[in-house]
Order: C-alpha cells, then sequence, then structure tokens
C-alpha cells in the first residue's frame, strides 16, 4: 500500500463541493446540536442542487474555477519526495514570498468585512456566495482596479521569487491587505473556460 504524500497539494474542489460544504454550513448553523444522517443528507443536497438555477451555480463554479487555478499552480510546484513515485511535494519553505491573490479575492479582502457588518452572523459559505453574487454583477471595467491591483501583486511576488530562489532579500509583507488565507489562489483569467473536464 503506497503511502500519502501529506505535502501533495489538496484536489480541486468542484463546484458542487463547495455547494455542499455551504449547505453544511446552512444546517450546522440551524441545527448545532444536530448529527447530519450522511446518506439523507447527500441526497438532499443533490436535490437542491438540481434546482438550482444557472446563475445560483456561477458563484460555485467560479469558486470552483478559482480553486482549479490554485491546484494546477500549487501542483507546478510539486515535486516528488523519494518514495512517492512520480509526483512529489517538497517541504513549503514558510520563509518563501507568499502567493498573490487573484482579483477576486483582491475584491473580497476589501468587501468582506462590510458584508459581514451588513449581514451579522453570515456563515463562510453564505458569506463567500454573497462576495461572488457581488463580483458577477461587475462590469469589466468595475473589475479593473482590482485585476490591476492582482497584477501588481503578481510582479511583487515574481520579483520576490527572483530574489528568494537566487538566495538574496526581499519585502515580505504579512501584513498586506489582500492577503487573507486565500493568498494561494492565482488569476483565474489563465484558466478561466478552457479543460473544465472535472466540472460536475
Amino acid at each position: 500500500m503506497m503511502r500519502k504524500d501529506v505535502n501533495k497539494p489538496k484536489g480541486k474542489t468542484s463546484a458542487y463541493a463547495f455547494f455542499v460544504q455551504t449547505c453544511r454550513e446552512e444546517h450546522r448553523k440551524k441545527n448545532p446540536e444536530q448529527s447530519v444522517n450522511f446518506a439523507e443528507f447527500s441526497k438532499k443536497c443533490s436535490e437542491r442542487w438540481k434546482a438550482l438555477s444557472a446563475s445560483d451555480k456561477k458563484c460555485f463554479e467560479d469558486m470552483a474555477k478559482a480553486d482549479k487555478v490554485r491546484y494546477n499552480r500549487e501542483m507546478s510546484d510539486y515535486v516528488p519526495p523519494k518514495g512517492f513515485g512520480k509526483r512529489g511535494r517538497k517541504r513549503k519553505d514558510p520563509n518563501a514570498p507568499k502567493r498573490p491573490p487573484s482579483a477576486f479575492f483582491v475584491f473580497c479582502s476589501e468587501y468582506r468585512p462590510s458584508v459581514k457588518q451588513q449581514y451579522p452572523g453570515l456563515s463562510i459559505g453564505d458569506c463567500a456566495k454573497k462576495l461572488g453574487e457581488m463580483w458577477s454583477k461587475l462590469s469589466q471595467s468595475e473589475k479593473l482596479p482590482y485585476e490591476e491591483k492582482a497584477q501588481k501583486l503578481r510582479e511583487k511576488y515574481d520579483r520576490d521569487m527572483v530574489a528568494y530562489r537566487g538566495g538574496g532579500t526581499y519585502a515580505r509583507n504579512p501584513g498586506s491587505s489582500a492577503q487573507g488565507g486565500e493568498e494561494e489562489e492565482d488569476d483565474e483569467g489563465e484558466d478561466e473556460d478552457d479543460d473544465d473536464d472535472d466540472d460536475e
């Protein structure tokens, strides 16, 4: 039996899986003491998913696309350790530059506090859904400032990585407003519409 490589990037999360996560958040919020009957819960989730309109599914599909970009980026850095076959991953250096966020996550970092203030008690999944809906309603020109900011962060990351790999120094700013746990995400545009073989 093959050992599991704990450093291997987390697999891609599909749009449906993000939807199920949101359903579980809702269930925990409404019934904090009640355990979940997974067979029944899965059936209900499947029925709810089929009943969703294309526009309702879009925010989950956008989340899946962003996660796919994250996965592809992490897999490109994945180096096989000995004993794990072709694919493996070196241990992540905590001193390495943090990956830049995508335009969507720059937007999220800016608007998440106001969404939480406007909708107190909103679950993480519902908050993400609300932000996804807000983002999808923006015009291309309204998205441009976030895309420009993401591009600048990407350019800084690229410069930092050159310095890091060359043994030089770089200015790491852990307090950057655009980096709040989602910095693993990449620019969603580079993998937007092609190779959607993993969609549910």
